[in-house]
């Protein structure tokens, strides 16, 4: 099914498909914590705005958030990670908990739960402060046991790396889907990209691409290298996301483009997630990796004109 973006009608949205999807979402979990407020003057004490806080609101991050979005679109998704014995972790944990989720979330009393903290003023961020440590190996081979038996009962697999620890196995996660005979999809982070081999599908951004592969000078270039690093990492396919550029999917069969569809860009944070979400969605619905690129991309379009990590519905993909 490889169609122009203007062929994705609000008919074709595979509901019910995706209502009997699984999918199960692998990675490292964090909260994203916003304080908004007002800024009336500048600290004395230092030339710093002064925030006078009115509200506060956590939202899912991290590998949470790709499981919230996928759940957002109808799919029945699991959540593996691992989550400290904190204020933070049992907010984690209700936060699944209330967006449909089914958590498999390995407690680690030896390390906090990841939380970036942003500080609003008026609508623009002003500060972000990051609590993490790294989880215990203790930690990290009880979540390999509780994914294992996971992956055999669904039937896409994202593993969504943000370099918190989470997936320091993630080439044993990767063995175990092929075996079960399991998509499986990756968000990559840093530059060590063989960890990755023989995933289904990998999907870095523009700056994660350059990392890997070198800047380029045209999109010959692109296709070049984009190819060499598929077929070296034995990928089936290879989804660069370009921000205002759109993205570019790369297969055996070629190279395929979709253009931006930003109407306004207003914060991409958690944009990343959300296209892994939905190519996961859509692949476990059963389209292909040209189709599900299309939602992602309309998907994107959508998410980047909203304040902060957040969801898209079937709704807004088939307004």
């Amino acid at each position: 099914m490889k169609a122009p973006d203007n062929e994705l009608a609000s008919s074709l949205f595979p509901a019910a498909a995706i209502a009997g999807a699984r999918v199960l979402v692998i990675g490292d979990l964090m909260i994203d914590r916003y304080w908004f407020g007002d800024v009336h003057r500048v600290s004395p004490e230092a030339p710093v705005p002064v925030v006078s806080v009115s509200r506060s609101e956590d939202r899912l991050g991290g590998a949470a958030n790709v499981a919230r979005n996928a759940a957002s679109l109808g799919a029945q998704v699991t959540l593996v990670g691992v989550a400290g014995c904190d204020e933070a972790g049992t907010t984690l944990g209700r936060l699944v908990t209330e967006a449909g989720i089914r958590p498999a979330i390995v407690e680690d009393a030896a390390s906090p739960t990841t939380v970036k903290m942003r500080v609003l003023g008026r609508q623009q961020q002003l500060l972000r402060v990051d609590f993490e440590g790294m989880p215990t190996q203790a930690a990290l081979d009880a979540l390999l046991e509780t994914a294992a038996p996971l992956i055999a009962t669904h039937d896409v697999v994202v593993l969504s790396d943000y370099a918190k620890g989470a997936l320091a196995s993630v080439s044993a996660l990767i063995d175990m889907a092929r075996a079960a005979g399991k998509p499986v999809l990756v968000d990559p982070k840093g530059h060590d990209y063989a960890r990755y081999r023989g995933a289904s599908l990998m999907s870095p951004n523009r700056a994660e691409m350059q990392d890997a592969v070198g800047r380029w000078q045209s999109e010959d270039a692109l296709t070049a290298s984009a190819q060499n690093l598929r077929e070296t990492l034995q990928l089936e396919a290879l989804l660069v996301t370009r921000s205002e550029q759109g993205m570019t999917l790369y297969t055996a069969s070629g190279r395929d483009h979709s253009d931006a569809q930003a109407h306004e860009v207003f914060d991409v944070s958690g944009a990343g997630d959300t296209v892994l979400a939905t190519v996961a969605v859509m692949r476990a619905a059963g389209l292909d990796w040209h189709a599900a690129m299309r939602w992602a991309n309309r998907a994107a379009g959508i998410v980047v004109g909203k304040l902060g990590t957040s969801i898209i519905t079937p709704e807004e993909l088939q307004s």
